[in-house]
């Protein structure tokens, strides 16, 4: 309903001049500031001038020349019109369907009872009410499009931020790395590089996307392999590593605990699995695993796990159960491979 003291600015379009001074006579009773044209014609001239002097329309149905229903398009279609109760003194319901379906806000069965005004008044207050609210909605809506677009770009410009400091740790260490000459070392510093790199690489990613909650997991592995394939070493005699995975998108905390995981997993493969210049195949893949869930598998052709252990898992694979313990899940080790086969499944 409208506010106390507030007034209702309504067009009465309308050939019946008696009943449009009788409107005009009683609503004017009620607070409403009421304008009348003769016919639909008159009333869209004048609409098409001021529309926003008026807050409701009341279209009349039967009238010379145009028709209420071939008026009341052309008003819905000018420039933020004002809501329309459509009158009508018939009796046929298809009429008031076909207005509403037109766009007319509501109806009113026009009679010279006093149920008549009434009837209309209501039905015009509810009219200019709902548009009331629907356009503080609106406006609620907006603000809230609003808010959601700085934060998007606050936390892209964070994962630029986070990314580009990455980055520098890694350009650091590289430079540290020039300069070590013991070989433990350097194996050392080039391990924690790669893993530095593999969070990084989820940051730029999320730099770059119009997502900055989940991250394309397919994507995101292809320039993560393609960045560890770099850090083997080019030639024949180096490891290949392949990838196949399915498109799906996952959480950013999902993505940065795979990428390490791979990270690792693919690293340990690469020192245990083949003799040095013996080449061989380090094999990636991620797939859906059921409906919710999916399967990540790194696997080699090596000499396998022998005692059931992986090689090399001191920090390597306190590592790698850190992060599988954060997708609440942990890495297993296929024994019937014949080289080593781990697997995570997690759910998406």
């Amino acid at each position: 309903m409208r506010t106390q003291g507030a007034v209702i600015r309504l067009l009465y379009i309308d050939d019946d001049r008696g009943l449009s001074r009788l409107v005009e006579k009683e609503l004017t009773r009620h607070g409403f500031a009421v304008a009348c044209a003769p016919d639909g014609d008159a009333g869209l001239e004048i609409l098409a001038e001021r529309a926003a002097d008026f807050d409701v329309v009341a279209l009349d149905h039967y009238m010379p020349g145009r028709e209420g229903l071939e008026i009341l398009p052309d008003i819905i279609a000018l420039k933020n019109p004002p809501p329309v109760v459509y009158v009508t003194g018939a009796q046929e319901g298809r009429i008031a369907v076909a207005a509403l379906r037109a766009g007319a806000a509501d109806y009113v069965i026009k009679d010279v009872s006093e149920d008549f005004t009434t009837l209309l008044r209501n039905a015009l207050e509810e009219a200019v009410s709902r548009r009331r609210l629907q356009r503080e909605n609106d406006a609620a809506q907006e603000q809230v499009r609003l808010a959601r677009d700085r934060a998007e770009a606050m936390l892209r410009e964070v994962n630029h931020r986070v990314g580009n400091s990455l980055q520098l740790v890694s350009s650091f260490m590289s430079l540290q790395l020039r300069q070590m000459t013991d070989a433990g070392a350097r194996a050392a510093l080039k391990e924690s590089q790669a893993r530095i790199e593999a969070v990084a690489h989820v940051h730029r990613r999320l730099y770059t996307s119009d997502d900055v909650s989940t991250v394309a997991m397919d994507e995101y592995l292809d320039g993560l392999i393609d960045e560890l394939g770099k850090s083997v070493g080019p030639g024949d005699a180096s490891p290949t590593i392949t990838l196949q995975a399915e498109p799906m998108r996952v959480s950013t905390d999902q993505a940065v605990s795979l990428g390490v995981v791979v990270t690792e997993l693919v690293t340990n493969a690469v020192k245990y699995a083949y003799a040095p210049g013996q080449g061989g195949e380090i094999r990636v893949s991620l797939k859906p695993d059921g409906a919710s869930r999916a399967l990540l598998t790194v696997e080699d052709d090596g000499p396998g796990m022998g005692d059931g252990k992986a090689r090399g898992t001191g920090l390597g694979g306190k590592i790698i159960t850190a992060m599988a313990s954060g997708l609440r899940s942990r890495v297993e080790y296929d024994g019937e491979h014949r080289g080593v086969r781990a697997r995570l499944a997690f759910d998406l």
